[in-house]
């Protein structure tokens, strides 16, 4: 089954529990929680006390993605804010094996982030260890940038090493995805969606996520 991760950064932060709640009752699965810290990307984003505090708003999954520089520092704040994984960037973490480990202490599920400019073979020894591999299809820092292309590829290579080792993974595509282009990436074996603007615009989620889901 594949999993809608709508991402919060694009909903509107006065009606931040609203927009949740909708989410929820219109068929997304995950909650993307995009944290930015403004050196491993140029933006800022928000912390564990946001996220703790609309914990309570659903049951849905918190899908934690930190875009900071050694995320090994900030784990144990976002487990203790409800996290349910946590995915971090191959590129950000000098021991990167050593922190899928201290997230998977926690009984939290881990994820690496690759960027565009990453080549997939290098998670290769990583694979056995981890829960989702998210290929990032824009550069990050930014919404409502323009998919990159040859993302699809980058899919399909991490497919062909879950087939490969027979592991159950999540394979997750983030950036530029809507409802043009979302059937495309699933095709090459993505099995989890984020979408922000796709999911928020116009503030007609309901429409949009059954516009999302009808690429399913």
């Amino acid at each position: 089954m594949i999993k809608l991760s709508p991402s919060i950064l694009s909903a509107d932060f006065s009606r931040l529990g609203e927009h949740i709640s909708a989410i929820e009752k219109y068929g997304a699965d995950w909650v993307h929680i995009d944290v930015m810290d403004g050196m491993f990307v140029p933006n800022i984003s928000f912390g564990a006390p946001i996220m703790k505090a609309i914990r309570p708003l659903t049951k849905m999954v918190f899908d934690v993605h930190l875009m900071i520089e050694d995320p090994g520092r900030y784990i144990k704040d976002f487990v203790d804010a409800g996290a349910d994984m946590i995915t971090v960037h191959y590129e950000a973490d000098k021991h990167i094996h050593r922190t899928i480990k201290y997230i998977k202490s926690f009984g939290v599920k881990a994820g690496i982030a690759l960027n565009p400019g990453t080549p997939v073979a290098l998670i290769e020894d990583l694979i056995e260890d981890i829960d989702m591999v998210l290929i990032m299809s824009v550069n990050p820092g930014f919404g409502g940038q323009k998919y990159i292309e040859f993302s699809g590829k980058k899919v399909a290579q991490v497919k062909a090493l879950k087939d490969m080792y027979n592991k159950e993974l999540y394979i997750q595509v983030d950036g530029g995805i809507d409802s043009s282009n979302v059937k495309k990436v699933i095709e090459c074996g993505a099995n989890s969606i984020v979408a922000g603007s796709a999911v928020f615009k116009n503030d007609e989620i309901e429409k949009n996520i059954k516009a999302l889901k009808g690429n399913f």
